[in-house]
């Protein structure tokens, strides 16, 4: 990776070189938690079947998400206390344990189990990798980078299936948990001891370790409640909806504890702040339909259009190529003008339009017009990912940045979660209730066209979802305080005095 912005000032102690190490490191770790996610997908049958247990599978990626959600706050908490290089290496070191073990499992619970410990490292790869880079780099020149973040999620979204399918079929299972050795390994070795050199923003802190405990097990059963439902039990069946009562009895006891606690785990100051407030919202909506349209748009394409599983993974590029375009796009105009909302509110205005096209239009469109909608879409969502993130970073004091990027990341997975199980329910709410039970995603387009039913018309009221997600997105972009991007590391350093 080349070096576009030799001009910029750099905080004192690093060098450009440094910096581009830095990036490149703290790159791969991002990676490692991306790729992570998806790259199990198509290795599940194998792996189920060589632990001879098919019937627990689904926790080798429900383990993982559980955790990782439930710790990625955490994360950016403890990086203002004890500094980014220290939280960091822990999180690498904790992840690239957990892959060895899951490398080594010899059964299925064993291999949920390391998928648990895998997670908590993993959980804070990404928050703090883009905290790194708010240290490093100046709020005005943070978006072009943002760009290299959407790009890893990209390209973890498109080789993770196709890496996960090789090793199982033609090496072994376990390969695509030793991947990750060398690739921590890597990230350590780039990052470990130029971290040092990162300007420390010293408070004193500490840790609310039992409003952590509370939001982690809160985190841990809404989690659940959203994994399950509609899956292994009904949605309205008394075990999701207690799990859902417990979630909201949990939550409530976390927000009365940071009513009441000396120094909240996501202090006052930061959950006031506006700007944090309608960004986090922003990105939660924006990156969840995203999540959603990723999960669903393939089942769309091989029921609607008939195309092949491999077919339909190509015809989804556009979707993934043109989020990354309209953020790298959205990141240079960040970086050159004041306004900087005005790119993403129309390209969220163009992503909503095209939602609501498919959802008026969800049989018919040729082929070649769904690839312009889908692209429409993506390029117009991409432009929100730079903006929101780095206003964020801007509005905060230095030493709160690790938690506000914290705090961002998890609603961000939250909302994920929270939208893909909504569209799931729209989904297999199209089919009668007799045949939902342990209905799989690829049973799907037998079981409607069993019952004589069109789930292209299931599927109008996904994308009016989508349509209707990216529009709260789009509000919430609207009514965040334009605050003048800080020139230079110092100066966003001199506010927190």
């Amino acid at each position: 990776m080349t070096d576009p912005h030799s001009e910029a000032p750099v905080p004192a102690g690093l060098s450009h070189s440094e910096i581009r190490s830095i990036i490149v490191g703290i790159m791969v770790a991002m990676f490692l938690a991306a790729l992570d996610q998806t790259i199990v997908a198509t290795a599940m049958p194998t792996i189920g079947r060589e632990l001879n247990d098919l019937e627990h599978l689904p926790w080798v990626v429900t383990a993982y998400l559980l955790t990782a959600t439930a710790v990625t706050p955490l994360y950016g908490k403890l990086s203002d206390i004890v500094g980014r290089r220290t939280t960091l290496l822990v999180a690498i070191g904790i992840f690239v344990a957990g892959s060895i073990a899951c490398a080594l499992a010899p059964t299925m619970l064993v291999l949920i189990l390391a998928r648990g410990l895998q997670g908590l490292g993993g959980g804070g790869l990404i928050s703090l990798a883009q905290t790194i880079i708010a240290d490093i780099v100046s709020p005005k020149e943070r978006p072009r980078y943002q760009a290299y973040i959407a790009g890893v999620f990209i390209l973890s979204s498109v080789s993770g299936p196709v890496l996960g399918g090789f090793f199982a079929e033609h090496l072994h299972w376990s390969v695509i948990f030793w991947i990750n050795l060398p690739l921590g390994l890597l990230a350590l070795w780039m990052t470990g001891s130029l971290l040092r050199k990162l300007p420390r923003h010293e408070r004193p802190h500490r840790l609310d370790l039992l409003g952590a405990g509370v939001m982690a097990a809160a985190t841990v059963v809404l989690m659940l409640a959203l994994n399950w439902g509609g899956v292994r039990y009904g949605w309205s069946s008394a075990p999701i909806l207690g799990l859902f009562a417990a979630s909201a009895l949990l939550w409530a006891l976390f927000v009365a504890r940071l009513r009441t606690a000396p120094e909240p785990l996501i202090p006052a100051e930061v959950l006031a702040n506006r700007v944090v407030a309608m960004g986090t919202l922003a990105a939660c909506f924006g990156m969840g339909v995203f999540i959603g349209l990723t999960i669903y748009m393939p089942i769309y394409l091989e029921t609607v259009y008939e195309l092949t599983a491999s077919q339909s993974g190509l015809a989804l590029l556009p979707l993934m190529v043109g989020t990354v375009t309209g953020a790298t796009i959205s990141g240079r105009v960040m970086a050159r003008v004041d306004h900087y909302k005005r790119l993403p509110l129309i390209g969220l205005s163009i992503a909503v339009a095209a939602l609501a096209i498919l959802a008026m239009v969800p049989r018919g469109l040729p082929l070649a017009a769904l690839e312009v909608v889908m692209t429409a879409t993506s390029l117009g969502l991409g432009t929100l990912l730079p903006v929101s993130t780095v206003a964020i970073q801007n509005a905060v004091m230095p030493h709160q940045m690790g938690t506000a990027t914290g705090t961002m990341n998890f609603f961000r997975s939250l909302g994920g979660a929270l939208i893909v199980a909504g569209f799931g329910a729209i989904v297999l709410g199209g089919l009668p209730a007799s045949a939902q039970a342990g209905l799989s995603m690829e049973r799907l387009a037998a079981s409607f066209a069993e019952h004589g039913l069109d789930i292209a018309f299931v599927f109008r009221w996904v994308f009016a979802a989508a349509a209707l997600g990216l529009t709260l997105s789009l509000c919430a972009l609207a009514a965040m305080e334009e605050r003048p991007l800080k020139a230079s590391v110092h100066e966003a350093s001199a506010a927190a005095e």
